[in-house]
Order: structure tokens, then sequence, then C-alpha cells
């Protein structure tokens, strides 16, 4: 559904955009068709001014027909567009969401089992997150909470939460 979504907003911007350059392209030629030729004789006498009627209507015609179907067109995929992209920002921020929601669920059932100690490795296991946005989690954690660190003698952190 969605694919059919942006496939006919960008159609509908397409040719939009297309109706709405062909509208200008026939008003700039209908002004350029009135605009006065110079010729080399001045003389009033020899110069007849000749106005195709009948090419100025058609350009005056699909300027006009180019503009009502060009501008709804154009609002149809703008207003389509709109729509899917603040879908997509919704849908980003639900998934965001419950991802926080389950990492916090997944933290506080980890200091219950622990009675409040936790390393970077077993958090990273439980949570199936990458070393780095585990250990960066707990900082937070960490900072929010006041919890202690103590470093092993391999190097290794680990946090103790008061509960």
């Amino acid at each position: 559904m969605k694919t059919a979504e942006k496939l006919a907003a960008g159609w509908l911007l397409t040719l939009g955009f297309m109706f709405l350059t062909l509208s200008i392209s026939a008003g700039i030629e209908k002004h350029n068709m009135l605009k006065p030729i110079s010729t080399a004789i001045e003389e009033e006498d020899y110069v007849k001014e000749f106005v195709n009627k009948d090419a100025l209507y058609l350009l005056d015609i699909t300027a006009r027909q180019s503009l009502i179907f060009g501008v709804p067109t154009l609002i149809l995929g703008g207003w389509l567009s709109l729509g899917l992209y603040s879908q997509s920002r919704q849908h980003k921020k639900a998934i965001n969401q419950q991802a926080s929601d389950r990492l916090q669920s997944i933290f506080y059932q980890m200091l219950q089992e622990n009675k409040g100690r936790m390393t970077v490795v077993s958090f990273a296991m439980k949570s199936e997150l990458p070393a780095i946005a585990a250990r960066q989690y707990l900082d937070e954690k960490a900072k929010e909470f006041n919890a202690n660190f103590k470093v092993t003698e391999d190097g290794a952190i680990s946090y103790h939460f008061e509960i």
C-alpha cells in the first residue's frame, strides 16, 4: 500500500509540474508573439501588423487549461507526500519508543535478578545490543541513578545500583 501511495504522489507531483511548465511556456510564447517586430523600412505605409488570432487563442486556452489541471494535481501530490512523510515519522517514533521500553524492561528485570549488579557483557547478551550501545545505555542509567562502578583486575566494569 505504501508503495502505491508513493508512486501516486510521485506521479501527481510530476504531472503537476509538467502542466504548470506547459502553462508558463504557453504564456511566454503568447507574450513573444505580441512583441512588435522592427523592420528595416521605417515607413508607416509598408508596415502592416499581422496578429495570428487563432494561434493566440490556442496559446491562451493551453495556458489556462494547463493551469487548471496543474495546480490541483500539484496540491494533491504535495498533500499525499506530506501525509506519507508524517506517517513515516510517526512509525519511526513508535519503533524507537518500543525499543526504549524493551531496553528499560530488560534493565529493570536484570537489576532485580542480580540485586542491583550488572556488567556490560551480561546486559549486551540479554538485550542483544552491541557492546558499545550496551555500555552507553548503562552509562546513562548509571548517571541517572547515581550508580557505583567497580573495575575488575582485567578491566571490566561492573555497575552497582542501589535497590
